[in-house]
């Protein structure tokens, strides 16, 4: 018989045994298993946000095909023939557009272009002597032929009297010796006189008569040098900094000269014409035309002079391959300054009645360039090709397959194809209501 357990002391228990350890094969199956569940539970989340709804969403059957074929008319339109908004199931996709104008259209030459002056002269004394006058003002305008300068007269005026003092006295020489000729011949008539005393007064009257002509070049050169000290002009223009001043011996040799004049008006300005322009443009100059020419500042938006063409080099730079132009302004507002670089426009023709289109509305493909055309009742539009012509910084000439007043794509291109839908700025997108309306359904919907 088992004794009472006594109550002040503890029973006795069995020890627990411990569960045996997992193995890791199967610690290994539970990760992934629950890898795998994670990333279900993303792609349920992924496609529950991404999907396109269609109708009115609610709960049941009806809303999931609505999202079925939302996300079927999505996958269509991203793979339509024109890409997003492109193809001609999809969206329309709103363009700038642009008539086809019929003008005359100038053809132009653009250069850059270094103003250069029509005629440089430096102001030398062609004497020399001590710089007595200045009669100029630094930057001053002044015409050919106005004194500028004064030398020193005096040694000069001096000169004058000799030559002509010299030519008085061999004038009276010869005076006097034609009048002994004269006896001469007179006593020879009555055979008073040899002969060879007549003829040796004969020969010196004739050395006389060079004596004089000798004096009388020796008076006017000593004359010339003497206006010489008034230093004059040479040409029309203005004056620059003077490089000498009063008090100053100056002569011929100085090579600074007095001072330089450059004229301003006219003026020319030196380009460059590309070789392959030259044939056009020298069977404009043979043709006697007259090529109006313009002076742009550096930004090309002020014009500083209207000219017209002047002359064409007649070689051809073998290191750039352009042959030198000049363009000739009159300038008579002083727009133009010296060594200045201007942009140049020469208008070489005009072609008359020329169809054009912004240089934005033609395209270059596969099969050459081309445009695309707005059908202005049905707003589709169609690629057509078209040969170009001339072209300016803006327009440029279509000589084949386009009419003048068609309308013609000129932004939006790139995202257009053959037959694609579009709409104009300002109109509304066909079916743009009704879809800006499905989100709003769909999420009142979701909320019933």
């Amino acid at each position: 018989m088992d004794s009472p357990v006594s109550p002040n002391k503890p029973a006795l228990t069995q020890p627990q045994r411990q569960p045996p350890p997992r193995p890791k094969r199967s610690r290994l199956v539970g990760s992934i298993v629950a890898i795998l569940a994670m990333i279900a539970l993303g792609a349920l989340a992924w496609y529950l946000t991404h999907r396109t709804p269609e109708g009115a969403g609610g709960p049941g059957a009806q809303g999931g095909a609505g999202a079925r074929q939302g996300g079927a008319a999505g996958g269509q339109g991203a793979r339509g023939p024109g890409g997003p908004g492109g193809g001609r199931g999809g969206p329309a996709t709103t363009v700038g557009v642009a008539a086809a104008e019929q003008i005359d259209l100038p053809v132009t030459l653009e250069a850059l272009g270094t103003v250069v002056p029509a005629a440089v002269a430096t102001v030398r004394p062609q004497v020399s002597g001590v710089l007595q006058k200045i009669n100029f003002t630094e930057g001053q305008v002044v015409r050919a032929g106005q004194v500028l300068a004064t030398i020193d007269p005096r040694s000069f005026e001096i000169a004058l009297l000799q030559a002509t003092g010299q030519r008085q006295r061999d004038e009276a020489q010869l005076e006097s010796a034609r009048l002994t000729l004269s006896r001469y011949r007179t006593l020879l008539e009555q055979d008073s006189i040899a002969r060879q005393e007549v003829d040796t007064q004969a020969a010196l009257v004739k050395q006389l008569e060079g004596t004089i002509t000798t004096d009388r070049a020796a008076e006017n050169q000593a004359r010339l040098n003497l206006s010489y000290t008034q230093v004059k002009a040479p040409i029309d223009g203005r004056v620059g900094l003077r490089t000498v001043d009063i008090g100053n011996l100056v002569g011929s040799g100085d090579a600074n000269g007095i001072a330089v004049i450059t004229q301003f008006s006219p003026i020319d300005v030196e380009f460059a014409v590309p070789q392959d322009g030259v044939p056009e443009l020298q069977g404009r100059i043979v043709a006697n035309a007259t090529l109006p020419a313009v002076a742009l500042d550096r930004t090309r938006t002020v014009e500083l002079a209207q000219g017209r063409f002047a002359a064409l080099d007649n070689q051809v730079d073998v290191q750039t391959g352009t042959v030198r132009a000049k363009a000739r302004f009159e300038n008579k507002d002083s727009k133009l300054f010296p060594s200045q670089f201007v942009n140049l426009r020469l208008q070489v023709r005009t072609v008359e009645n020329a169809v054009v289109v912004p240089v934005n509305a033609l395209r270059h493909g596969a099969n050459g360039d081309f445009v695309f055309v707005l059908n202005e009742q049905v707003r589709t539009v169609a690629m057509r090709s078209v040969k170009r012509g001339q072209a300016t910084v803006d327009k440029i000439q279509v000589t084949e397959g386009l009419k003048p007043g068609e309308r013609v794509i000129t932004e939006g291109a790139d995202r257009l194809k053959d037959g694609a839908k579009v709409t104009l700025p300002g109109e509304r997108p066909q079916g743009q209501g009704q879809q800006g309306e499905r989100p709003r359904r769909q999420r009142e919907g979701n909320a019933q």
